[in-house]
């Protein structure tokens, strides 16, 4: 039997109480994730990632550009 909002007694909870469970739980799934290791295809791309960085930093967009022009968009 799978869990379901209702075994945990979540469907009894307000949008925003749900939203800080959710929160809750994806906090603990990145920690969790942080401990976990590399498989060596990853460690592939990240290291091939890194190098084309370093062989051209110009290239990276900085966040706040990425946010800004998000944003932007969103409010057309």
């Amino acid at each position: 039997m799978s869990a379901s909002l209702q075994t945990y007694g979540l469907d009894r909870l307000s949008v925003p109480e749900k939203l800080i469970v959710v929160q809750d739980l994806w906090d603990d799934i990145a920690a969790e994730m942080e401990k976990a290791p590399l498989s060596d295809a990853q460690r592939q791309e990240v290291d091939r990632r890194l190098a084309a960085h370093e062989a051209n930093p110009d290239a990276a967009i900085p966040w706040e550009k990425v946010e800004a022009d998000a944003l932007a968009r969103l409010r057309k």
